[in-house]
């Protein structure tokens, strides 16, 4: 039990990967006091939580009524993941998270700290994407009873609460690892994410052709 919510909080920590979105949310934050900044990290994690929960009970839900079956999507939320990782170790960063440099922050920099900033772009897509998400709804779509969907949920919280601390954290974190350590960072998470990519791949092969694996 111990082991598979550690498997899974490393599986959300490299797709999640709450370092990538440091320099989104101090620019979203900048002039807030530290209160304001507390609260703009709260409401993202919060979003990240809520999302990973939603779509561990109501994942393959959802793909029942699309007519999807789960190892169709095991296998191209697989390949998806593997792309993702491929990116990370060439240092390109996340091909389905969107660029920072994209992000008009000039108009919420001044607003009420709740803004719906908190929750997009910052928690969606910057940190939890089409990625994170697949990847829940795997998981979620591998497992049965209570106890197995509250492994998820566990995992989840954890990862959660990791990056409010990263965010929080934001500013002692850009200045020493710099955009060098920050990007070393990066390709390190893209392996561990290409080994999680392939054993994505591997049961969708076992759920499709069982005869043959």
């Amino acid at each position: 039990m111990n082991t598979e919510i550690i498997k899974i909080v490393l599986a959300f920590l490299v797709l999640i990967n709450p370092f990538s979105a440091l320099t989104l949310f101090l620019d979203l934050t900048r002039g807030y006091s530290m209160n304001n900044r507390r609260k703009v990290a709260r409401i993202a994690c919060m979003t990240i939580f809520i999302t990973i929960s939603f779509f561990t009970v109501a994942g393959e839900s959802l793909l029942k009524v699309l007519g999807i079956s789960i190892g169709s999507f095991q296998l191209a939320g697989g390949i998806l993941v593997f792309l993702i990782a491929l990116n990370m170790m060439n240092g390109e960063g996340n091909p389905v998270k969107p660029d920072q440099e994209n992000f008009d922050v000039e108009y919420v920099q001044h607003a009420p700290p709740s803004m719906a900033s908190a929750v997009v772009p910052l928690a969606i897509p910057m940190m939890i994407g089409p990625g994170g998400i697949s990847t829940v709804i795997i998981y979620s779509s591998q497992v049965s009873g209570i106890l197995h969907v509250s492994t998820i949920l566990v995992a989840g919280l954890f990862i959660s609460l990791f990056c409010y601390l990263a965010l929080m954290a934001a500013g002692r974190i850009s200045r020493l690892l710099g955009d060098t350590g920050l990007n070393i960072m990066s390709r390190i998470m893209g392996m561990l994410l290409a080994a999680v990519s392939v054993e994505i791949i591997v049961n969708a092969l076992r759920t499709l052709f069982p005869a043959l694996i």
